[in-house]
């Protein structure tokens, strides 16, 4: 490994392939990795290459989604008392409202008392956020969660075409 006056520098080699794959070397504390590899046997990964690359990805992502402007899609997750008067009502009111944002809802009866509803959402992020906390303040609703990707072409995993 080299280093530089920062500490060691990393050595990049690149294969010719269709992915244009890099190999890093990476400096990790035995104690963490054996965490991270039981972590990721767990999960279910079968090596350390795509779990790294999913952390990235991760990361990346996030940043993302963390501006305002950002064109993402997500689900909205509802939980709420369905016997709360009117609650149904004015979260569907609210749907109408931003029908332009809302792609999909999927509903389900819990139980009784609960229902569950999972809206699949697309648009800026900022009016995404906005959405989510209008539709998870109105009153009955017990819990809810907002949850923001982005459909990027930088993604290779991702990547396929529609005929």
């Amino acid at each position: 490994m080299k280093y530089c006056c920062m500490g060691p520098v990393l050595s990049v080699h690149r294969y010719n392939s269709m992915s244009q794959l890099s190999r890093i070397g990476v400096a990790i504390d035995s104690e963490l990795l054996e965490k991270f590899d039981a972590l990721i046997q767990k999960k279910g990964y079968t090596n350390r290459s795509e779990a790294f690359r999913d952390l990235i990805r991760d990361d990346l992502v996030r940043e993302e989604t963390a501006s305002p402007d950002a064109d993402v899609v997500g689900t909205i997750t509802l939980i709420y008392d369905h016997h709360v008067r009117t609650l149904s009502e004015r979260l569907m009111e609210i749907q109408h409202q931003h029908h332009h944002q809302i792609v999909s809802v999927l509903h389900v009866h819990l139980n009784h008392d609960s229902c569950l509803e999972v809206l699949i959402v697309r648009g800026r992020a900022m009016d995404l956020q906005m959405l989510a906390d209008l539709l998870i303040a109105t009153r009955g609703v017990q819990h809810g969660k907002l949850s923001m990707t982005v459909a990027s072409s930088t993604n290779p995993s991702s990547s396929h075409s529609h005929s």
